[in-house]
């Protein structure tokens, strides 16, 4: 018996119309749930379509030493926080790649080392490394990324569809005492300088002064004199300088001698956590009366106090190595003890190792965090004075916004709180983009001529 067209069609299309119904459910869940951290599915739309015109920019995120090696390219969605990937995906429009070096006290078989003269070479080789690896990326991707050395450059780039790479540069320790690298480095793409990292360095105070480095707080008083002359160089060369992780005297040093806006690329309020790597109400001040920018970061630790029951463990873990209770935060998040500078190498680095496994096991900060900083940054100094970025590669990520492929979820945190899309857009980088311009347009026209013969 021959079976009928109308049942051959119900046999074949009843599966195949569940098949495309299961796809469309997939997909559905795909464009809209992947990553949500829980918003309503009209809020995830209004970031998604608000994200196909936005110009967005994160101001720091740190180049891993062995970005582009097998298992970390640069075009597969691996497990970093950051890749050409997961860029796409979120629709991020560029960011601040950092060119970033530090005394490596790590690496080696009798690791941690004190500091010494092998430090500043080893430095400067991360920062060449770092450099190699993004100007490598543009020329093997031409047709995804390119270098942003002007405002113009990010906006064109942005409206061709490419990731806009912003060059900025992190701890003045590798330059030594030799003010005309930041010319040099200026010639190669630079265009944001940040002093200080953890550590003080001959340049100026950092907000960490760190004393396996046989450092003290405020050693400097602030800048040293070659400092002081790298605000002048910064500014004639239309370099945005960068004053987060400054110790609080060199950032009101920066903020008088500095005759354009200043950004701080990754800081939080102190309101939210009370360490000096945060930023006071005041240090914001001074950072929006020059006219610049505080970029709020995702960093965990510095937008949510540690739990009671991590800082319980290291206040044991201090016990065991006589130490006292933790007498605030700031020695909960690193090994700053002043007695720390007596110690044998050996006793130093089982102590940090401990205490930053310590803090790995610290619940991570959510969306509602980052969001309530911004917040208080906005009432504290206006919505043209604040920006986003995530740190990321360098202990940054909250829940919700785990890389660079999460960043629609962040606006959506926006959108629930009331943000229009003239806020969003200035958060998401029109304010950064505003203090760039006004940074470069206050730049020495010879030494701007410079720098544009030598981009390659």
């Amino acid at each position: 018996m021959t079976t009928p067209r109308s049942k051959k069609a119900l046999f074949i299309g009843l599966p195949l119309a569940l098949a495309l119904a299961v796809g469309a459910g997939v997909a559905a869940w795909d464009h809209w749930w992947r990553d949500n951290p829980g918003y309503p599915v009209n809020v995830m739309k209004e970031a998604r379509e608000l994200h196909e015109r936005l110009l967005s920019f994160d101001s720091h995120i740190t180049v891993p030493l062995d970005f582009g090696t097998a298992g970390n390219e640069a075009d597969k969605d691996g497990s970093g926080q950051f890749d050409l990937v997961k860029a796409n995906r979120g629709q991020l429009s560029g960011a601040a790649l950092t060119v970033f070096g530090w005394p490596e006290i790590w690496n080696g078989p009798n690791a941690p080392h004190k500091p010494t003269a092998g430090f500043v070479e080893e430095a400067r080789n991360q920062q060449e490394v770092r450099y190699k690896i993004i100007t490598g990326l543009v020329r093997d991707f031409p047709n995804q990324v390119a270098i942003a050395y002007t405002p113009d450059d990010f906006r064109r780039l942005h409206g061709e569809g490419k990731f806009a790479i912003f060059i900025s540069m992190l701890n003045a320790y590798p330059l030594g005492h030799d003010l005309n690298l930041l010319d040099l480095w200026t010639a190669r793409g630079m265009r944001m300088f940040g002093f200080s990292y953890i550590g003080n360095n001959d340049w100026a105070d950092s907000s960490r002064p760190l004393p396996f480095f046989n450092d003290s707080p405020d050693a400097l008083g602030g800048l040293s004199e070659i400092g002081k002359q790298a605000v002048t160089r910064l500014n004639d060369l239309g370099v945005i300088i960068d004053v987060s992780q400054m110790s609080t005297q060199a950032l009101e040093q920066v903020a008088q001698l500095s005759r354009t806006p200043l950004v701080a690329s990754h800081s939080a309020p102190r309101a939210m956590v009370d360490i000096p790597r945060n930023l006071s109400d005041k240090e914001m001040q001074l950072i929006k009366a020059s006219g610049g920018v505080v970029q709020i970061v995702g960093f965990s630790q510095y937008l949510r106090p540690l739990t009671q029951k991590t800082q319980d463990k290291l206040n044991a873990l201090r016990e065991r190595f006589d130490l006292p209770p933790l007498p605030n935060l700031a020695m909960a998040l690193m090994p700053g003890d002043p007695i720390i500078a007596a110690w044998p190498e050996q006793k130093f680095g089982e102590y940090a190792g401990q205490l930053y496994g310590i803090l790995e096991e610290e619940p991570k900060a959510s969306l509602k965090d980052l969001g309530d900083a911004i917040d208080y940054t906005v009432r504290k100094i206006g919505i043209d004075h604040v920006g986003i970025s995530s740190d990321f590669n360098e202990g940054g990520g909250v829940k919700g916004w785990e890389n660079v492929g999460d960043i629609r979820n962040v606006t959506a945190e926006l959108l629930t709180r009331g943000y229009s899309e003239a806020d969003i857009a200035k958060l998401w980088g029109g304010n950064f983009l505003r203090v760039w311009d006004q940074v470069q347009k206050a730049s020495r026209p010879a030494i701007a001529s410079t720098q544009k013969a030598a981009q390659p």
